[in-house]
């Protein structure tokens, strides 16, 4: 039988298991298992999965039952707090496993902020206690190519469609007609800010919130603060610059954009600069976890390009966010910075829908990287899954509050934005004078005709408020604008 179907029997033979953490007699798992598989095939591959450590085998003769790997260690857990409560002594007994007790399992992680409680289903409190075990006692993983192949887009999905319909209806603004953008657009200072705080928090910077704002809107680095923290945050606002406000015909799910944004991110930090913003051509270990990523060149440019072909496959923004932010990071198709690419690149699908964007703002570090080792030692997304969906519903609450605070924006200014960028732009740097005339024989051949004689007012209202605290806004250059002033002795 070929490989790629054997590793499916025996994924779903651990679906099952994992439904059942007291296990299941051989009889008992071929029924849940609907008769997909035969009992003698079941037989070898209950087998295989012993010897692999993912599943473990309790009892003897009929009495045999199969319990999937993370059950050992809850089931532990709980006999050691019911043999404690007995004698009186949890607390005692509870310090003996700090690995099985930790308040995480029931989805409440501390944080410099506090404790913050996210909604984790059963599946996902089996990952987080599998991977919150010592490396020594987890099973050392390859890559498992299977996992890419078998997901058909539109048709495999991560996210539920109950899901995907709630988050939906929490991520769409109440506008209609909108260009793709648009809500970035109207919250991108907040949302710069914030997804260069969060995400560069996620790979251990500390630079604060404020410290973070400063930074990008003075320029002031934090005194105290390693330069590499500095040049993290620095990137990641030029990264979020480029989904943005780059033509939203270039931005996308391509290698175009997922080579510029490890570029962007990865600027200065690189130990080789040439590998910035190309694949790897070296094997990569990552710390902290049991799973090694493909070392062969070929073969990560391979499901690179897969990756980004499925990835642009998939109709539903959320379920193709996801999928990026579960593939890039399991590949790590770059020397570094895998991650960050993947929590920027998650962005592009919801900003291209309109959606509001996601910041991972209050996304505790320790639930990330667990579920991220789920993906990694166990191609498990369930944990990861709903710290997205935490993460997601978050950034909704603070991005809908932000953008009504915000003046509902002139659609006729909106209509023509580009357009008043390029005219106000060249009329500055060709130091000619604003006239009616002028501004009439640039609009021609960038407004429709019927609009002409408003765009022509409001470049004429621009030019009135023009000055240096605004000139960025038109792209002109401080040089220019003073050149222009200069040319007319204002």
């Amino acid at each position: 039988m070929p490989k790629q179907v054997t590793e499916s029997e025996l994924r779903r033979i651990e679906d099952v298991l994992l439904r059942f953490p007291p296990g299941l007699p051989l009889g008992e798992l071929q029924k849940e298992l609907r008769g997909s598989i035969s009992r003698r095939t079941l037989s070898r591959r209950i087998s295989e999965l012993i010897a692999a450590g993912r599943v473990h085998r309790r009892g003897e003769g009929r009495a045999t039952r199969y319990l999937h790997g993370v059950a050992p260690a809850r089931a532990q857990r709980q006999r050691v707090q019911r043999e404690a409560r007995a004698h009186g002594s949890l607390r005692d007994a509870t310090a003996g496993a700090p690995e099985a007790t930790r308040p995480e399992e029931a989805g409440r992680f501390e944080t410099p902020d506090g404790v913050v409680p996210i909604d984790l289903s059963s599946v996902a409190r089996d990952i987080l206690e599998y991977v919150s075990r010592p490396a020594a006692a987890r099973t050392p993983r390859g890559y498992q190519r299977r996992v890419l192949d078998e997901y058909v887009p539109n048709q495999t999905a991560y996210i539920p469609d109950k899901l995907k319909v709630h988050l939906h209806k929490i991520g769409k603004p109440i506008v209609a007609e909108r260009a793709a953008g648009t809500f970035a657009r109207d919250i991108l200072n907040r949302f710069l800010i914030d997804l260069s705080w969060a995400s560069s928090r996620l790979e251990g910077n500390t630079y604060s919130r404020l410290d973070t704002a400063r930074l990008i809107q003075f320029g002031q680095a934090a005194q105290g603060k390693d330069a590499k923290e500095t040049q993290m945050i620095l990137n990641h606002k030029r990264a979020i610059e480029l989904l943005v406000e780059e033509n939203p015909d270039v931005i996308g799910m391509n290698p175009y954009t997922l080579f510029n944004l490890h570029s962007l991110l990865s600027e200065n930090l690189m130990a080789d600069p040439e590998a910035s913003g190309r694949l790897r051509r070296r094997p990569i270990e990552i710390g902290g976890s049991v799973y090694t990523p493909p070392a062969i060149p070929q073969l990560v440019q391979e499901c690179f390009s897969l990756i980004v072909t499925k990835a642009t496959a998939i109709t539903d923004p959320f379920e193709r966010a996801f999928f990026v932010m579960v593939h890039l990071p399991y590949l790590q198709p770059f020397e570094d910075v895998n991650k960050r690419v993947s929590r920027l690149a998650a962005n592009i699908p919801l900003i291209q829908a309109d959606l509001c964007p996601l910041s991972f703002v209050h996304v505790p570090e320790r639930a990330y990287i667990s579920g991220m080792l789920g993906v990694y030692e166990m191609t498990r997304v369930e944990l990861l899954r709903d710290v997205f969906v935490w993460a997601y519903e978050r950034s909704c609450e603070t991005y809908v509050v932000v953008r009504d605070s915000i003046a509902e924006p002139d659609l006729f200014r909106m209509k023509y934005r580009d357009a008043l960028t390029e005219v106000i732009g060249e009329i500055v740097r060709q130091r000619k004078r604003p006239t009616e005339d002028e501004i009439r024989a640039l609009a021609e051949r960038l407004v429709e005709t019927r609009d002409v004689p408003g765009f022509v007012a409001l470049v004429a209202e621009e030019f009135r408020r023009l000055d240096e605290g605004n000139i960025a806004r038109y792209r002109i250059r401080l040089a220019d604008y003073g050149a222009w002033r200069r040319a007319f002795g204002e």
